[in-house]
């Protein structure tokens, strides 16, 4: 969405160039290069198959070892259900989530596998 940055979905490395002119969000993009790592991660899920709808877009992911009540780590950005892996998602985590944390999007457990590096 429009909230997200270049670094937390992988594009700084093939999408971005640091040197070029002004553009629009240029002093975030730097900001967040010079400090050296993004706020939020981009996260590939693989959910519950059991569950029949899938989770929104803006839906809370929290840890399955919480509970549903527990504290919001992100965020679902889109959801479908893929012909061979079934029901999949793409999300946003705060950095500092462990990549084997089971995770919670809506009501809907969710294993989490690694696009952009913590």
């Amino acid at each position: 969405d429009h909230r997200t940055i270049p670094h937390e979905v992988g594009w700084l490395a093939n999408a971005v160039h640091l040197d070029k002119g002004c553009y629009r969000g240029q002093e975030t993009v730097a900001r967040v290069h010079n400090l050296g790592k993004p706020p939020r991660r981009l996260v590939f899920l693989h959910l519950d198959g059991s569950e029949v709808h899938l989770p929104p877009h803006g839906a809370p992911l929290r840890l399955a070892t919480d509970g549903p009540d527990s504290r919001v780590l992100g965020f679902v950005t889109t959801s479908a259900r893929h012909h061979e892996l079934g029901p999949i998602a793409l999300g946003l985590i705060k950095r500092n989530v462990p990549v084997d944390a089971p995770l919670l999007a809506e009501k809907t457990a969710a294993a989490q596998e690694v696009v952009v590096q913590p």
